[in-house]
């Protein structure tokens, strides 16, 4: 049974950082994108950035471009957002999530994933 546990979200100011986690169990990894996605009151979901397998990054959305990245330890079966700059508008709920991509190093086509966590929520005050 796949599992995508999200952690490391909270209230944060404006101008500060967070780093999320996300645990992912059950499966071998190795042929899927990890991605990154969130989803503010009232908007829809958006994607972020994903990483391969093999360290290829896809960013999706120009808002958290040069203050958002991603990483992974596959070693840990763990892949990271690391969060810098926040800006009240980056409060959401955040989601990890698997994209089977057939290898280590295909990038991922599209944003429909295959396995999603919980989400954990982002707040960011002025």
């Amino acid at each position: 049974q796949v599992q995508l546990v999200e952690s490391g979200g909270g209230l944060v100011q404006a101008g500060g950082s967070l780093r999320l986690s996300c645990a992912a169990s059950g499966r071998s990894f190795s042929s899927y994108a990890m991605g990154w996605f969130r989803q503010a009151p009232g908007k829809e979901r958006e994607a972020l950035l994903a990483i391969t397998w093999s360290g290829y990054i896809t960013n999706y959305a120009n808002a958290v471009k040069g203050r958002f990245t991603i990483s992974r330890d596959n070693a840990k079966n763990t892949v990271y957002l690391q969060m810098n700059s926040l800006e009240p508008e980056d409060t959401a709920v955040y989601y990890c999530a698997a994209k089977f991509t057939g290898s280590m190093r295909a990038r991922p086509e599209g944003t429909r994933y295959d396995y999603w966590g919980q989400g954990t929520q982002v707040t960011v005050s002025s």
